[in-house]
């Protein structure tokens, strides 16, 4: 029990971010008296905000500030391309003055929220792999995954061959997480699906929440479809891979030998 409570505590402690912005976001949209500041500029500067009392506080590191950073510009990226005229895969209702094109800046973090949760949650577990591939295969799988999110809208939707690779790819990778003092493990596959489905019911709360609509919110709020899932495992890929890249990959040689732990960065 002790150990099921210390891991509920440490994902709270990772999710921290995301689960601030989801609440600044549930709240302001029943309440919100400030007449001057739009609602989307005032999550803008209240994710700036916290995000400085974290690193002040030492409750976040230089390095996973630095994920922010490089989700913000990823994600921005992908927002402009997929809000713009022509696209209209979603919109954002409401006004605002941070902001380039239809894209609200407070967006990015949104983005950021799963790139800083994959960041602390690999400190605060003390990650490690088994039967990991060579990061370079990795790389490349991800960068035909964001090409994907643009070309699919002109050419076919390469998401189902990008998951069957990336099946291939991991299927035989474990991750291994200590959550006191002895490491349990899951399939690779399987902890990002967990995630990618409660990305999806903060999707669900973050568009009941009038953030950001899909084309058939705009008469009514519905339940996003479940189809939307796998977008949101291949973005748990991208982003975990993003991760990767400032991180050590602690790969398991020998199992269960002690010791027979090496990092790599491969």
């Amino acid at each position: 029990m002790a150990e099921f409570w210390r891991f509920g505590l440490k994902q709270a402690n990772a999710s921290i971010f995301g689960g601030f912005l989801l609440a600044v976001m549930l709240i302001t949209r029943y309440w919100y008296p400030l007449e001057g500041l739009h609602r989307y500029d005032f999550i803008f500067l209240a994710a700036i905000v916290f995000q400085l009392f974290l690193l002040v506080c030492k409750l976040e590191t230089l390095r996973e500030a630095l994920v922010i950073i490089v989700f913000h510009l990823v994600a921005t990226v992908m927002e402009l391309f997929k809000t713009a005229d022509a696209i209209g895969a979603w919109v954002y209702p409401e006004a605002y003055v941070f902001g380039i094109g239809n894209v609200p800046l407070f967006t990015g973090f949104m983005y950021s929220a799963v790139g800083t949760y994959l960041a602390r949650v690999w400190r605060l577990f003390d990650f490690e792999f088994s039967y990991y591939p060579p990061k370079w295969t990795t790389v490349v799988l991800v960068t035909l995954v964001y090409i994907n999110f643009f070309s699919h809208h002109f050419i076919y939707d390469l998401r189902w061959l990008l998951l069957a690779a990336t099946i291939a790819l991991f299927y035989r990778t474990t991750i291994y997480f200590r959550v006191i003092d002895h490491y349990r493990s899951m399939p690779l596959l399987l902890g990002w699906f967990l995630v990618a489905l409660f990305i999806w019911f903060a999707e669900n709360i973050a568009t009941f929440a009038n953030i950001w609509i899909y084309p058939n919110q705009h008469d009514g709020w519905e339940m996003v479809s479940f189809a939307k899932l796998s977008s949101w495992f291949l973005l748990m890929l991208l982003s975990f891979v993003l991760v990767t890249l400032i991180k050590d990959i602690k790969v398991r040689r020998s199992l269960p030998i002690p010791g027979g732990i090496r990092a790599t960065s491969d």
